[in-house]
């Protein structure tokens, strides 16, 4: 087994991918490269314009801009090279760059539960505790917020990851998927998995299953005080921000749970990919689109930022 394992560390993977339908693999080129272009010009908009608006220096857009940093990088770990591999013949990636893969994609997506949690207690906060939102969410603890969620994620993913590849892989090196996750590698097991499989389902349970259990109460808390508000105004400006929170949290929550909390004999493969695809490429794209569409603050800070290009006429 240890000899296999060498033998596939010193060489690579074949990541089939969507070699099943190559009559779709130029369609799917082209949409995954425009919602890619879409994650990266709406993610940067997003943190560029929350760097230079002071407006904009709130906690909450704060947490967006980390959001938004955290999905350029989580497309992009694994975006190119499916671009890549459904562009030519050769669908292949090293064993060093399908650990990297592994351990950013994990990394990354581990911070994005703990992220949507801190997001959901600021609206908490700016809602339920308006009179000591400054106190509860001061830039100390904002960035203190922060650092927790990267750490967790990336400390997490160091564990787990390693845990997935020390285990002993069978002399074919065919993965069925499109980039190197758990449930894909743990299908080219020589060995009996129950116990890695039991792992990803406490891990998957700890940082999927309770961040949305967390999330869920906190949206709770805040639709009780929504409905106790008599301005209008206030009433619309909440229900906008928080329902696009929870749109978010929708969009990223389900398919992870729908991959991640059943064994990787549970589910047909095909199926898990199309999945994968949707939290990959499609959730980071709509973001930007979900928290900027009618958002008065993003609008003004684009008039403000125009208005300054403007040259001063007498």
């Amino acid at each position: 087994m240890m000899r296999e394992k060498n033998t596939s560390s010193e060489g690579y993977f074949v990541l089939l991918g969507f070699s099943n339908w190559p009559h779709l693999e130029v369609v799917l080129f082209v949409v995954i490269l425009i919602f890619y272009l879409m994650t990266l010009i709406g993610n940067l908009f997003i943190m560029i314009l929350s760097y230079l608006d002071a407006h904009l220096h709130t906690p909450m857009y704060f947490f967006l801009s980390n959001l938004s940093f955290l999905d350029l990088c989580y497309t992009t770990s694994s975006i190119p090279q499916l671009l890549v591999n459904l562009w030519g013949p050769e669908k292949t990636i090293s064993y060093i760059g399908c650990m990297i893969q592994l351990y950013f994609s994990l990394a990354l997506g581990t911070t994005e539960c703990v992220l949507l949690v801190v997001m959901s207690y600021d609206r908490y906060a700016a809602v339920c505790r308006p009179l000591h939102y400054a106190v509860l969410m001061n830039p100390r603890f904002c960035h203190l917020l922060a650092v927790a969620s990267w750490g967790s994620g990336f400390t997490t993913s160091a564990l787990h990851s390693s845990f997935t590849f020390w285990v002993p892989l069978c002399g074919h090196r065919q993965m069925d998927h499109f980039f190197c996750e758990v449930p894909a590698l743990l299908r080219l097991s020589c060995v009996d998995t129950s116990v890695n499989e039991l792992t990803l389902l406490i891990m998957s349970s700890i940082f999927v299953l309770i961040p949305l259990i967390l999330i869920l109460s906190s949206y709770g808390a805040v639709a009780r005080a929504v409905l106790r508000m008599k301005s209008t105004t206030a009433l619309q400006r909440a229900f906008r921000t928080c329902g696009a929170h929870l749109m978010v949290v929708s969009l990223f929550f389900i398919p992870v749970i729908c991959v991640y909390l059943q064994p990787p004999s549970g589910k047909s493969q095909d199926q898990g990919k199309f999945i994968a695809l949707f939290y990959t490429v499609v959730t980071p794209s709509l973001n930007p689109l979900i928290y900027t569409l009618r958002n008065k603050d993003v609008g003004g800070a684009v008039r403000r930022l125009i208005g300054k290009k403007r040259p001063l006429h007498s």
